[in-house]
């Protein structure tokens, strides 16, 4: 093990969800080692509002992270020569660091990657993006076994480590001085993907309001619609709710939607319910009956498969009913709330950082190595260097470019 008093990491985010792991990953860190935060400038950066109910409450959340281009960000890194770098990315953007900003440094700091919540089933895709790491951070005894199985069938040679979700480790948020009397719906930006299903969320929560005015019924927003975030989310719940208001579908005020902290709206609640979201998880944790919707289906692509098994699975007319569930203590042993004392992640990176002082760590060859490979890369570091507002200008300009020529080849 190394000496702890002299470890620094730095953990580079680009999006809400990924800056949120981040900051709770370094909370988790040893006391007497130091961590740093900050953002990398692409187009789903967080707003300053999303960035403030990120690292709320962590040890690095007295000041908001620095949001640097691709350039500014390689310098950083050369100026502070962190012993570890936690490339807490989508990842396109882990490919362009590993690969491109943080190649050739010397010494190498120790390459640290990892997914932000359920990463049920393993995808060839983020170990595909993640291979150079020397260690991918997952979250759970099932995440970290199918993991280690999928990079061996690749060749990928970095470590996996566990460790708890980093927002279940936290304090639990004190009681609030008034009744538990509201239900929360988590929204996911990939799934449902039709309209008309979000919509069918969004009428079933209506009908619930309306049998239970005892109940405040409450969509949590992970951005809004002027917001970026790490998936694009093409109907977004708060502007079809106003659709709907409109047409005299649902009560404009029947439901009310926010943003900001899910732990302090889940100190408030009576249930939980979502389509897929990390958030299950914290609402588990805060001992919080829940419900999971299927009526879309359960399988990789809702991103719900994990919930398999659970007891959480349930209805819209369930939800209407306000019939919540608590999971199966079986299920939660194997998924996410595994005991701490089998968190081997820091342990790893320990060693790694004792490696890496006595240059033994090994060059871990990237997957995408290809000439396609090289040329994505390239171009989704220049997303990284230029401003977002100068690229959804040469954006529009290529968009009408390739109409004229269009209109020009007829």
């Amino acid at each position: 093990m190394t000496d702890r008093g002299t470890v620094h990491v730095m953990a580079i985010a680009d999006s809400d969800s990924y800056l949120k792991w981040a900051a709770g990953l370094l909370d988790a860190l040893p006391e007497e080692w130091s961590g740093e935060l900050a953002v990398v400038r692409t187009p789903i950066a967080p707003s300053p509002s999303q960035m403030r109910a990120a690292v709320q409450g962590t040890r690095t959340g007295a000041t908001l992270p620095p949001v640097l281009s691709a350039t500014a960000l390689r310098r950083a890194v050369r100026r502070v020569r962190p012993d570890a770098v936690v490339a807490a990315c989508t990842g396109p953007v882990v490919d362009v660091l590993v690969n491109d900003l943080l190649s050739g440094l010397a010494p190498r700091p120790v390459l640290v990657s990892g997914l932000p919540g359920v990463s049920v089933p393993a995808t060839e895709q983020a170990w595909r993006y993640r291979a150079p790491v020397d260690l991918f951070v997952l979250h759970s005894h099932r995440e970290v076994a199918e993991f280690r199985e999928l990079g061996a069938r690749l060749g990928v040679t970095g470590e996996v480590g566990l460790a708890t979700l980093p927002f279940l480790a936290a304090d639990p948020v004190p009681a609030p001085d008034g009744p538990r009397n509201r239900v929360v719906f988590a929204t996911q930006a990939k799934v449902p993907v039709e309209r008309e299903e979000r919509e069918s969320i969004l009428c079933a929560l209506a009908d619930l309001a309306a049998r239970r005015p005892d109940l405040e019924v409450v969509v949590k927003l992970r951005a809004r619609a002027h917001e970026q975030q790490t998936h694009r989310e093409r109907h977004h719940f708060e502007t079809l709710w106003h659709g709907l208001a409109a047409a005299g579908r649902v009560p404009a005020d029947a439901v009310s939607f926010a943003d900001g902290s899910m732990r302090e709206h889940l100190a408030r609640a009576a249930g939980f319910v979502t389509v897929s979201s990390t958030a299950a998880l914290e609402a588990i944790a805060q001992d919080v009956p829940l419900l999971i919707l299927s009526d879309f289906g359960v399988s990789a692509e809702m991103i719900n498969l994990v919930f398999e098994g659970s007891g959480l699975l349930g209805t819209l007319d369930d939800l209407r009913a306000a019939r919540f569930r608590t999971p199966d203590g079986q299920w939660c042993a194997a998924n996410y709330f595994h005991g701490t004392a089998d968190n081997d992640w820091v342990r790893r990176l320990s060693d790694l950082v004792e490696r890496a002082r006595h240059g033994g760590l090994p060059v871990r060859p990237p997957l995408l190595a290809s000439s396609a490979d090289r040329a994505r890369r390239r171009r989704n570091r220049l997303r990284m260097d230029v401003p977002p507002r100068a690229l959804r200008t040469i954006g529009r300009f290529r968009r009408r470019l390739k109409r004229i020529r269009r209109l020009a080849s007829r």
